[in-house]
Order: structure tokens, then C-alpha cells, then sequence
């Protein structure tokens, strides 16, 4: 596809949380990845992610039977087979993006001991603590659930990885995170469409299952959400985005984008 193609298909999409987020960061770096198509550098964070959700989603839908070893083999297998697909399109680990300290084997490495560690304390939490998951068709499971819903005219999609019922029969959204960026605006887009597409369940708040810590966040309240701002941000983006204008930002943040590499406004400023 050219790249008028890609333009052209990215402007009439509907629209994710990831995108205005990623738009809202760098209109420049939103049009290298979605439109130039630009190769991001791989990152054993993001595969770390993927894989602990893709173990925590088969155990929710095997009926919570998966043993945690079982889990942690699905995680391990999920991990190993990113990182093998990364490698063969980067070869060369120094061109690798990594958060912490040392080398970039040095990270995948340990990514896959505390991803294995970190499936292992979920299957435990679950065990303890027993968290009821919504069926909203009675037998199926609310995990990795689709929604596509209108915001001020535009549409929004995306998949939420859980929807736990409250002890008050009331509907809660959450999100796994096995890094440390939390946003509200991610879980208040998740309820909002989860009320748009359910009117007549409650959703009154969401969290986060932290996977570095073992242990829920403080829940978010729905009622603190302003659905007039959450609009006008989703609808600004998709109006940037058919407006034809991608800005760069450059400063901090360019250290950790993943397609610095193809942008002539890169900055290393810290």
C-alpha cells in the first residue's frame, strides 16, 4: 500500500485509547508508525506485557483449572515466541529499547524470570482472593471483551482485559498492568462504552491489577469521569488526524520512542 493508502484507511478508522494517547504525545510519531509505516525498535517490555496477559486470559478462560504452572508455561511460550519474532526483524540488541540498567539481554532475560514469577503471584491472587468475573451472556466470561461505542460522534474501539462485578452486583473495569503507567482516561473510556453497550448494568468504577506489586490499585470512580472532556480529546485527535497536520514534540519523550530512529526531530534531551 502506498503511503496515500495508508492516510487514507488510518483517517477513516475508528479511533482506541492507544491512538489518542499516542496522537496526544506526538502527532509526528503517531503519522511515522501508522502512516510511513516505520518499524518500531522492539522493546522485551511490550512483549513481556502481551505474553502475561495471554497467560492470565487462558487461565480466566480455562475456568480458573490451568494450574499455575500450566500459566506460567503459556506465558513462557507466549514470551519466548515474541521475542524470537522480534529478533527476526532486529537482530542486533543494541538497537533493542529497554527501561532499566544493563544490556539488552541482560533485560530479556530477566523479563522472562519476572514474567514467569509475576503469572505464578496472579494465579495466586485469583486463588485467594477469588475475584467474580462478569458473564454478560451468562456463560462466557468478561476477559479480553470487545466494545465499540460513539464518543461525541466518533467511534472507539478497543478490548477490556476484565470486567469484575462489585460485592453490589455493580459492574467494575479492569486493566493489567505489568508496568507502572496507570491511565484513568484508558479506564473511564472502557466504562463509558461498557455503559453505552450495557445500559442496563452499572458501571461505577474501574482498576488495575498490578502485576509488580501483586495486588489491585485503588479503584477509579466512573462518576469522577467529565464525559464532555473525554469527547472533546477523542474527537480533537480524529479531527488532527483528518486535518492532515502531524506536529513533532520533540524533548523527553523522544528517549523512549520506538521510531526515533526514522525522525529528523529527534531529541535526546533529557
Amino acid at each position: 500500500m502506498t503511503i496515500e493508502d495508508n492516510y487514507r484507511r488510518w483517517a477513516e478508522m475508528p479511533r482506541s485509547v492507544s491512538q489518542v494517547t499516542e496522537f496526544e504525545e506526538c502527532p509526528y510519531k503517531a503519522w511515522l508508525k501508522r502512516v510511513e509505516r516505520i518499524e518500531p525498535r522492539p522493546a522485551a517490555w511490550s512483549t513481556h506485557g502481551t505474553a502475561f496477559h495471554s497467560a492470565a486470559e487462558a487461565f480466566e478462560k480455562s475456568g480458573r483449572e490451568l494450574t499455575a504452572d500450566q500459566a506460567v508455561t503459556v506465558f513462557q511460550d507466549e514470551y519466548s515466541q515474541g521475542i524470537n519474532r522480534d529478533l527476526g526483524k532486529v537482530n542486533d540488541l543494541d538497537r533493542w529499547m529497554r527501561a532499566n540498567r544493563g544490556t539488552a539481554a541482560e533485560d530479556l532475560e530477566g523479563r522472562f524470570a519476572k514474567g514467569s514469577e509475576q503469572t505464578r503471584r496472579y494465579v495466586e491472587y485469583v486463588q485467594d482472593q477469588a475475584p467474580v468475573l462478569w458473564h454478560p451472556d451468562g456463560e462466557t466470561p468478561a476477559v479480553e471483551m470487545y466494545f465499540k461505542a460513539d464518543f461525541g460522534g466518533v467511534k472507539v474501539r478497543g478490548y477490556i482485559d476484565q470486567v469484575v462485578l462489585n460485592k453490589d452486583e455493580t459492574l467494575r473495569v479492569r486493566d493489567l498492568k505489568t508496568g507502572s503507567t496507570k491511565s484513568k482516561f484508558q479506564l473511564w473510556v472502557y466504562g463509558m462504552a461498557l455503559n453505552q453497550l450495557h445500559p442496563d448494568e452499572r458501571v461505577t468504577n474501574g482498576d488495575w491489577y498490578l502485576a509488580k506489586d501483586h495486588k489491585l490499585s485503588r479503584p477509579v470512580k466512573m462518576s469522577d469521569a467529565n464525559q464532555d472532556e473525554i469527547n472533546e480529546r477523542i474527537v480533537a485527535m480524529d479531527q488532527g488526524v483528518k486535518s492532515g497536520d502531524f506536529p513533532a514534540k520533540p524533548g523527553f519523550g523522544c528517549r523512549f520512542c520506538d521510531v526515533s530512529h526514522a525522525c529528523s526531530f529527534f531529541s535526546s534531551r533529557s
